[in-house]
């Protein structure tokens, strides 16, 4: 099949193709003498991999790592786990990270609720809710 029809039955982009093949993650096409590339069902089903270990947040150096391991029979079961393991750690340090951001916000927007979230005020204490967030003095 042609990369066109790659993409529809992989549900992902030509460009996006292309990337993965430029990455390592995609093995180079066979080409015809036309240049068209030509791709088998092997490249489906390893496209879908690709983009569902993107749909979890790997990287593309994890991804690689994966396919790396799925080859090795011995210890593939351990080095998946242990970038499942290492990608979870990311994770999981995000939704820290991501709480501690949501009760900054949910702060300013009670101390603008209290002081100016009337909107008749001169400066909104958002802004330097912000700039004291970035320990800088960053607004007039």
């Amino acid at each position: 099949m042609r990369i066109g029809e790659l993409a529809r039955q992989a549900y992902c982009t030509v460009p996006t193709i292309r990337f993965y093949e430029a990455s390592g993650l995609l093995p180079s096409a066979l080409r015809l003498d036309s240049g068209h590339r030509i791709y088998g069902r092997h490249d489906v089903t390893r496209l879908q991999f690709i983009r569902r270990a993107r749909d979890f947040g790997m990287s593309i150096e994890q991804i690689r790592r994966l396919l790396e391991a799925s080859v090795e029979n011995s210890t593939a079961c351990t080095a998946a786990r242990n970038i499942v393991r290492q990608q979870l750690a990311e994770i999981r340090a995000k939704r820290r990270e991501l709480a501690k951001l949501e009760a900054s916000l949910q702060t300013m927007a009670a101390r603008c609720d209290e002081t100016c979230g009337t909107g008749s005020q001169e400066f909104c204490t958002i802004f330097d809710d912000i700039c004291s967030a970035a320990e800088r003095r960053c607004c007039g």
